[in-house]
């Protein structure tokens, strides 16, 4: 799953460690997440959504496989 997490975060000033703080995530955590090497849960999505003020299809893109 594709995500803007990592460009939602620098436009607003926020680094890794502060966002992982906030979130009580560890900041590899965040760092995997805007990778694309973990999706979240939906509880951590609802709260990186909550703590921007953004909705969850606003950081995360779902893409359907083609088939």
């Amino acid at each position: 799953m594709k995500n803007q997490l990592e460009a939602i975060r620098k436009a607003r000033g926020i680094t890794q460690e502060e966002l992982a703080d906030a979130l009580a995530v560890s900041r590899q955590t965040i760092s995997s997440l805007e990778k694309g090497r973990y999706n979240p849960s939906i509880l951590l999505a609802y709260k990186l959504a909550r703590y921007f003020g953004v909705t969850i299809e606003d950081i995360f893109i779902y893409e359907e496989a083609i088939t």
